[in-house]
């Protein structure tokens, strides 16, 4: 025989429409945010690791003075690889970008074609999609030079420039000033030779087994390639960025999206529970009744779960089907809008499935069991009698006869719902932890370009770029001829520059593992860092202070990432500066630390421009807008996230504070109607109910600013942990937590409004039911 208790199910659902569709569609957007989120960043990455082999991305890299002959070529193919032509050429656009401009290549690096079609014939290109994008280029737009111009035909997407990365010692990429396109053979032949860059690409015969493999043969490889030609930059793939940032980057918000899942479910399951509860106790003489008659508290417990479990579940797939069809691509235009990635194929993930829908359905089912149980252990007389305490007698709080009647009586209802408000202090703490987020990062970032504008080393630091050939060749006589004819060439009549050596090292331990700090070997006296480090003397950079909890008197052991040695230095202070991570100690000593000849030196500190040194002798400059690129790289590609951060915070906080306020005006359903046959009229009442949760909502949104903060400090160093190089200070001013309460209150008074509602029809005769 089928269970009538089934029957009871849609016009429990019906009575409780309102409150079930709320929890049904915070779930189906939270599950459907996540849900496309995770297939997103998984199908992506699966993407990102087959077009390695897709597209023939190439092992590596390296550029010459002149074209190679072809014995040159076979002879370095000798080493187990194979050479090809990747040449190509800078042309600055009218629009104040640089587009590098390479032939359209089929046999290495291939091109995947987004939009429009490939170039056919002479004055037509295909452009990067996100360079097109960034700067309003659409297909069928002309580009023009000084001397040139092309109609665009096509929005492509380069294997090797997932990263728009103009300069490989680049902190950041730019993908405004900076593009990459293709054109058709005809085309490419009408550069003129001497404007030509010539690069060529090596893919191996035989793949490396794994990274230290691949870094030995690197090595070995631009060895043998010094004794054949001379080499001007040599780049190896686990050392291109325009190749790996991408794929470093992917996944490292994964677990963070998980956490907030399961946090927001988690919320929503005691939700259920409390509204259980109150169910419980209104059909307290029915349960009883029932319990009774013959049914056993397992067929009861089933039952008061059925529902919560059905609208969880229906929940978790409807936000399947939102997140593998309109939420994925929220989340792609995110990873497009930062990267320059390849044509998008959705992917099956069980992985998504399992954490949307798998692990919620569960963790409702295991909370609400957990409280269930827990109600349903009293005796069937218990029920019946609607005495459900555990205790053997009640016992009121006693509140002072001097406070107002009005006073004491809003006391007595927070007294009564003291479960339901701490339920609401959780769910406003975890919203205003999301709107903290949100509100906050930009501020953070802003204040992070104050402080590195403030306290820059000098104006410009100009790294100068050793030629590799000096570093690959295995003459030791031809190595310091060269580097003598390097040294002279670099010489600079400017007065405010000032020479320092550099040297990068990894972490051996600490929240990050192997991450590049900057040694700076200055001079004694240094005109632009004013710290004495005559002797043993090093000093750490405040970001790297702050990233790693460092301060004077610490020991920190640097390695050498592929070479094995190890060095270990006592920090003497701190200096105030957030740039990088970087160390400072004496230059002679770091030369002599690091095997380099006495006049060694790397760049200049200066806050003029150098203008009499050749241009192929300065690998980077560090500027402000240098230092700056990490923070407004990070505003672009985070920035409309915030917005939709912010958003689902107030929606949070509104589901939650109009569930659980109506949950306390239906608990307190009978005394309502009570007070009203008293003659009480609504506008009392709401004082006595609605200021009631309004006072707990003002004191909950101020307490949590203070748990909040704490939190998000902790959630924020792990993020900046996983998710960049380098160290962005924490920072919120007032102004923040201003926002936080005033949008607090605003959601709060939308609820309001409908509570008002709520209580007017709140009839009478509700006093006379269940009156024992």
């Amino acid at each position: 025989m089928k269970n009538p208790l089934r029957k009871r199910l849609l016009r429990e659902l019906r009575d409780e429409a309102g409150k079930y569709a709320v929890i049904f569609l915070l779930l189906v957007a939270t599950i459907g945010f996540v849900s496309g989120f995770l297939v997103a960043d998984g199908s992506m990455r699966t993407i990102y690791d087959e077009s390695f082999e897709k597209y023939n991305i190439e092992d590596g890299y390296f550029d010459v003075k002149s074209e190679m002959t072809a014995e040159e070529k076979s002879a370095i193919e000798e080493n187990g690889i194979t050479v090809y032509e990747n040449y190509f050429k800078e042309e600055a656009l009218t629009n104040n970008s640089t587009l590098r401009i390479y032939r359209n290549r089929e046999d290495v690096d291939r091109v995947c074609l987004m939009e429009g079609e490939f170039p056919k014939k002479t004055g037509e290109i295909a452009v990067d999609r996100m360079y097109a994008e960034n700067n309003e280029i659409e297909v069928g737009d002309t580009l023009k030079s000084d001397d040139r111009e092309w109609k665009v035909t096509g929005l492509v997407a380069l294997s090797d420039y997932s990263c728009l990365f103009s300069n490989n010692n680049d902190t950041m990429f730019d993908a405004v000033k900076f593009g990459v396109a293709v054109v058709t053979d005809d085309e490419f032949n009408t550069f003129s030779r001497k404007t030509l860059r010539y690069r060529y690409a090596w893919t191996y015969d035989a793949k490396p087994a794994d990274e230290q493999e691949e870094n030995n043969r690197a090595e070995d490889l631009m060895k043998a390639m010094g004794k054949t030609v001379t080499l001007e930059s040599f780049v190896p793939q686990y050392q291109n960025q325009a190749i790996k940032f991408t794929g470093e980057d992917m996944g490292s918000d994964k677990a963070m999206m998980t956490v907030l899942l399961y946090m927001i479910i988690g919320i929503l399951a005691f939700v259920f529970g409390i509204t259980i509860s109150n169910t419980i106790s209104k059909e307290a003489n029915t349960i009883g009744t029932l319990r009774a008659s013959g049914y056993t508290r397992a067929e009861l417990v089933r039952h008061y779960l059925s529902l919560p479990l059905i609208v969880t579940a229906t929940g978790a797939l409807l936000g399947n089907v939102l997140g593998y069809t309109m939420m994925k691509n929220v989340v792609c235009g995110m990873y497009y809008g930062s990267y320059s990635l390849t044509k998008y194929e959705t992917i099956w993930s069980g992985e998504a499935f399992l954490k949307t829908t798998v692990v919620p359905f569960f963790m409702m089912l295991l909370i609400n069991l957990l409280i269930l149980n827990y109600k349903m252990k009293l005796s069937p007389l218990k029920f019946i009698r609607r005495d459900l305490s555990r205790r053997k007698q009640k016992h009121a709080v006693r509140l002072s006869v001097r406070c107002p009647f009005f006073a004491r009586f809003r006391m007595r209802i927070i007294l009564q719902n003291m479960s339901n408000y701490a339920i609401l202090l959780v769910g406003i703490t975890f919203a205003n932890l999301l709107l903290l987020f949100g509100l906050a990062l930009p501020v953070v970032l802003d204040h992070y370009q104050e402080e590195v504008e403030q306290n820059m080393l000098s104006s410009y630091q100009y790294m100068l770029s050793v030629p590799v050939s000096i570093m690959s060749d295995d003459s030791k006589l031809r190595s310091m001829l060269s580097m003598l004819e390097f040294s002279k060439s670099v010489e600079t009549d400017n007065k405010d520059a000032e020479k320092f050596s550099v040297y990068s090292l990894d972490t051996t331990d600490g929240p990050c593992d192997s991450e590049e700090i900057l040694l700076y070997g200055i001079e004694d006296g240094s005109h632009y860092i004013p710290l004495d480090v005559s002797g043993s003397q090093v000093y750490i950079s405040k970001g790297y202070a702050d990233k790693y909890r460092l301060g004077a008197g610490d020991k920190i052991t640097l390695k050498e990432k592929y070479k094995g040695g190890e060095y270990t230095f006592t920090i003497t202070g701190v200096y105030d500066y957030m740039g990088s991570l970087s160390l400072f100690m004496n230059q002679q000593r770091l030369n002599k630390t690091f095997d380099l000849d006495d006049d060694y030196f790397s760049g200049y500190f200066s806050d003029t421009e150098i203008t009499d040194i050749n241009e192929k002798y300065i690998g980077s400059v560090v500027d402000l807008d240098a230092l700056t690129k990490v923070s407004r790289q990070l505003d672009v590609s985070m920035g409309s996230m915030m917005y939709l951060v912010d958003g689902f915070a107030i929606l949070i906080f509104l589901v939650l504070i109009y569930l659980l306020s109506k949950i306390v005006i239906e608990k307190n359903g009978q005394s309502i109607s009570m007070v009203k046959i008293l003659g009480y009229g609504n506008g009392e009442i709401c004082r006595l109910y609605i200021l009631s949760t309004s006072i707990m909502v003002v004191i909950f949104l101020l307490l949590s600013m203070a748990i909040d903060y704490e939190l998000i400090k902790v959630i924020y160093r792990v993020m900046m942990m996983e998710s960049i190089s380098g160290w962005i200070e924490f920072y919120i001013n007032r102004a923040v937590f201003v926002k936080m309460f005033g949008l607090g209150i605003v959601a709060y008074a939308v609820v309001a409004v409908l509570e008002v509602r709520k209580i007017r029809r709140v009839p009478m005769d509700e006093a006379l039911k269940n009156v024992e």
